[in-house]
């Protein structure tokens, strides 16, 4: 069952949490998702919204449950999922995911494999049949740690990882 309006329109550190474990379909690509980060807006100086609404990221502010897609260093695509009530803004960057054939460990290794680009921005991932997230586990256990590549705001332990036991 794919995800909805309310799973997404929540407090958006939560969403990071509880995406880990979930299973991201695209076309025909599809894998559980094992790495988050959050961002939110005027208490996160690392985020896009922290100085309001621009043109990249007022779909932050929009309604969630939308994918916000952008382009970092003129090359790799990043998904963002969009969280919180419509005003408020956040989104969830989706860092990693569990395929058949291994770990895309990185927003730009993921968006490349499954074919992610501008062209999803402002997708509908409630509605949409070509981009969307299923419950895959109920809760999955993690470990949080500081956000990768920023330098603002990093001392916010919002960088979620799937704990995946050792066999």
């Amino acid at each position: 069952m794919k995800l909805s309006y309310d799973f997404y329109n929540r407090d958006t550190v939560e969403v990071a949490q509880d995406l880990l474990g979930k299973r991201l379909s695209v076309g025909s690509y599809s894998g559980i998702i094992t790495e988050t980060e959050a961002y939110r807006g005027s208490d996160d100086e690392a985020s896009h919204a922290f100085r309001g609404p621009t043109k990249r990221s007022a779909i932050m502010f929009g309604p969630a449950g939308y994918a916000y897609v952008y382009l970092i260093y003129g090359m790799y695509y990043c998904l963002n999922i969009v969280t919180e009530e419509l005003g408020i803004p956040g989104a969830v960057l989706i860092r990693g995911v569990l395929t058949p054939d291994g770990n895309l460990n990185g927003p730009g290794k993921l968006c490349r494999s499954f074919g992610i680009t501008k062209e999803q921005n402002g997708l509908n991932l409630v509605q949409s049949d070509d981009m969307y997230v299923i419950h895959e586990l109920e809760s999955a256990p993690y470990v949080a740690t500081p956000r990768i590549g920023i330098r603002k705001a990093s001392d916010k332990l919002w960088r979620f990882v799937l704990s995946i036991p050792k066999s």
